[in-house]
């Protein structure tokens, strides 16, 4: 088990490494998406989740749908999120590039050192709470290591986002991990795996659902009408039952047409779970960091350095 989450982690880790250099002005975001999730592919791994690559203002659950023309510009905040899986065993890591170019057509001096300050923020806390996590730790306490560290920024961290704790093939597997002392005295245990990720903000500190639903997660078998609606669910049933899936998957392998109103089908019957982006409520910036851990008696192991 431990061997695959080592392994798991040092796949996400080099193909972050990689991808990360893709962040500049003109990449389309469904050219960075593609890279990450085939290269997790080509390296043996199963992709645990859908790459997320969220913009500004948006902290998480974007990924690109069947062609997308969002495109990078020079200096907007990007979270870069992938997961891979080695025999179910899951890394998840994210880092926020602040992307490259010619910044100055595109944000102040003003901006861009408020990107960097907040980018470095979310990067203290998962420092903060790597340095904090071992057996016998309240998760609270990891929580408000994290707090303390993003506002010595005069930032916030995102109170409404949290990390969790992984299983084989379960990407939230029922530990939550605070971003500030929210008093939960739950205690972690040596051998756990754990996705911490850090979201720093020069606003409010929580998020709203943004408009589309790129991303789903299977829920239930249900009956359908529609012959086209029960194949997509007996596909995902089949491909992505027990970790989260991409929309535009679905209307790569049915169409765009039919998988979009399969997709619509199955959300409104809760058939499957969608995804919304989440924004940040008052439109402010978003940055983030995460690494996957195994807690161990007097610390931890990071296995996405």
């Amino acid at each position: 088990m431990i061997e695959s989450y080592l392994k798991a982690g040092k796949i996400v880790s080099d193909i972050r490494s990689e991808a990360s250099k893709m962040i500049k002005d003109g990449t389309l975001v469904i050219d960075l998406v593609n890279y990450v999730e085939s290269e997790i592919l080509k390296s043996g791994a199963e992709i645990a989740f859908p790459c997320n690559v969220s913009l500004n203002e948006i902290a998480a659950h974007y990924t690109s749908p069947a062609n997308d023309k969002l495109t990078i510009k020079a200096g907007d905040m990007v979270k870069l999120d992938l997961g891979a899986m080695v025999d179910g065993y899951i890394a998840d890591s994210a880092v926020t590039v602040i992307a490259d170019g010619n910044i100055d057509e595109n944000y102040t001096q003003d901006e861009i050192n408020l990107h960097e300050e907040i980018q470095e923020a979310s990067a203290a806390g998962l420092e903060a709470a790597i340095a904090t996590a071992r057996a016998g730790v309240e998760v609270s306490k990891i929580g408000a290591a994290v707090h303390e560290a993003i506002s010595e920024y005069n930032l916030n961290p995102i109170f409404n986002l949290t990390g969790h704790s992984l299983e084989q093939y379960n990407l939230h597997a029922g530990i939550s991990i605070p971003n500030y002392d929210n008093h939960d005295g739950y205690i972690l245990e040596e051998g756990q795996a754990i996705a911490i990720e850090p979201f720093a903000t020069n606003g409010e500190g929580i998020v709203n659902d943004a408009p589309g639903h790129y991303i789903f997660s299977y829920m239930t078998n249900k009956p359908f009408r529609m012959k086209s609606t029960q194949r997509v669910l007996k596909y995902i049933q089949q491909n992505h039952k027990y970790v989260p899936f991409s929309g535009r998957w679905i209307t790569d392998e049915f169409g765009e047409r039919k998988g979009a109103i399969a997709l619509k089908q199955l959300s409104g019957a809760m058939a499957v779970y969608p995804y919304a982006p989440l924004r940040e409520k008052e439109g402010c910036f978003v940055s983030q960091k995460e690494h996957t851990i195994i807690v161990e008696k007097e610390g931890c192991t990071v296995t996405t350095i």
